[in-house]
């Protein structure tokens, strides 16, 4: 909020600058004390009802001079693993699986989520799209959320997804998680520099 006040007749000094994002709503925004992220989300979505495959993703935000960001908050959307987004379909009306889940980054800059792999959901003109998470990325200096996506090694349905098409070649990697285990898989996001992981405009 300004703290002076313009008075009638007068012009200001100039444009305001531009600030990081925020100011925030603490609910859930910070790690401890009175509010908590994990009363809202956790980075673990995988319930009892929970359809899929459950899978763990991790990985590393790391910024445009190649340092890791430690103070970086990820948010992930999903559907399940037969594609039914929560609060989409009746069929999942009482299911405890959300489909919804965050995570801050460590001192180290890694993240980690424990979920189920999403079936595919209909895209753009009801092509169907590859499993995918949805990723929103905060972080100092960032203006404004970036959007990103994670999709996953080895799925036929990469070739035909109408979003992952859109992407050149050469840089879908930055955005396809590489199995490293028997449920692992891994992706580093980059924010800017070699190897910038693809945002896209929400």
């Amino acid at each position: 909020m300004a703290d002076a006040v313009v008075k009638a007749g007068t012009k200001p000094d100039g444009i305001t600058p531009s600030q990081t994002a925020g100011p925030y709503f603490a609910y859930a925004l910070t790690p401890a004390g009175r509010y908590a992220i994990a009363d809202l989300a956790t980075n673990d979505l995988v319930t009892d009802d929970a359809v899929g495959e459950r899978i763990t993703i991790a990985g590393r935000v790391i910024d445009g001079d190649g340092e890791l960001v430690t103070d970086a908050m990820l948010e992930i959307w999903q559907a399940d693993g037969e594609g039914r987004l929560p609060g989409a379909d009746p069929a999942l009306s009482n299911a405890r699986f959300k489909g919804f889940g965050r995570c801050e980054c460590d001192a180290e800059g890694r993240f980690s989520f424990r979920t189920v792999k999403p079936g595919r959901v209909p895209g753009p003109n009801g092509a169907m799209q590859a499993p995918h998470l949805d990723v929103g990325v905060f972080a100092r200096g960032i203006l404004r959320r970036l959007f990103t996506r994670i999709y996953f090694e080895g799925e036929a349905g990469n070739e035909s997804d109408p979003i992952l098409k859109l992407v050149p070649a050469e840089r879908r990697s930055t955005v396809i998680a590489r199995r490293a285990g028997a449920d692992l898989y891994k992706l580093d996001i980059r924010l800017q520099g070699e190897n910038e992981t693809v945002f896209f405009e929400a």
